[in-house]
């Protein structure tokens, strides 16, 4: 077999799911941190994880990998309880922190990981998978925050998994750290392995995702493809400056859902943009319009702002 292939494995497709979750419950004290969570990713899926802080992704995403008991509900990850997954290294994971020996140099690091393992790819290959084979003589604690996150994704790599699970990877990472480590998560994700990915970063998401969960107060609230998640919530925003403007005004025309304000910039979300434009340009001073259809982020604001009145 080539190492550029993942292994063929019946486990890994014998359930018809890289996860299959079903009914999640989990508190802690009186917080109810995930209510009921029901999540299905098929083999090869490339899939956001989102919500806001305190959303219950983080939680969810331990319940994946047994790191924490579900107080109900149960997980299976390629037909495995999680702790089985990985134990027959069907599953890695890069988290937002992880110790590392800053001591060791990179590729005593991948070495030393790999002896945890009967079997692993190349510590070569899976240097040159995430970018960093050029320090691999490095010293850990030398390295940037963006190369030891990559250092992570290398060892998740180490047990060839058929589901990556990632949690806030790029966290800390600068602009173009952040585009060289997806580079190398889509030409890897490319081979066929199955990815989610929990982020903040919601340019992340539309960019790479095939499909967006979004979490919020425990609950997920929309699942579907970038285009069907934007579709949820209906309508256009207009934008312009328009110093000292009448929000109550601008809040009782018809069509308008929504009005904010920051310094002198508006923003409207309305579903006759047409009305709204013509209103702006003969009863009012404002300039510097733009109509815009909805974008991820009004979308997510949007449904986490439901999810916070519920």
């Amino acid at each position: 077999m080539e190492t550029t292939e993942l292994r063929s494995s019946a486990e890994r497709t014998a359930a018809g799911s890289a996860i299959a979750a079903s009914g999640l419950v989990k508190s802690f004290g009186k917080v109810r941190a995930v209510r009921g969570v029901d999540l299905s990713v098929r083999p090869g899926e490339i899939v956001a994880f989102l919500g806001p802080n305190g959303a219950g992704k983080t939680t969810t995403i331990d319940m994946l990998l047994g790191l924490s008991e579900p107080d109900a509900g149960s997980v299976r990850v390629f037909g495995h309880s999680p702790r089985g997954a990985i134990a027959h290294g069907l599953v890695s994971a890069v988290l937002q922190t992880g110790g590392l020996l800053k001591d060791i140099t990179v590729r005593e690091t991948l070495q030393l990981t790999a002896s945890l393992f009967a079997d692993t790819r190349p510590i070569d290959e899976v240097l040159e998978r995430a970018g960093i084979r050029e320090i691999g003589d490095r010293k850990v604690g030398v390295c940037s925050g963006g190369q030891q996150q990559r250092l992570r994704f290398a060892m998740a790599l180490l047990s060839d998994p058929g589901l990556l699970i990632l949690d806030e990877p790029t966290t800390g990472m600068d602009v173009e750290g952040r585009r060289a480590f997806w580079s190398a998560i889509r030409a890897d994700a490319a081979r066929g392995r199955t990815v989610l990915f929990a982020t903040h970063y919601l340019d992340e998401a539309d960019e790479y995702a095939d499909r967006i969960v979004l979490m919020s107060r425990g609950k997920i609230v929309a699942d579907g493809t970038t285009a069907e998640i934007k579709n949820l919530v209906s309508g256009r925003v207009v934008r312009f400056t328009l110093p000292d403007a009448d929000q109550v005004a601008l809040a009782g025309l018809p069509g308008v859902d929504s009005v904010q304000t920051q310094g002198g910039r508006v923003a409207v979300q309305t579903s006759d943009s047409d009305a709204l434009a013509r209103y702006l340009l003969t009863q009012t001073e404002a300039r510097d319009i733009e109509i815009t259809a909805q974008n991820l982020e009004s979308v997510f604001l949007a449904l986490t702002s439901e999810g916070d009145e519920e």
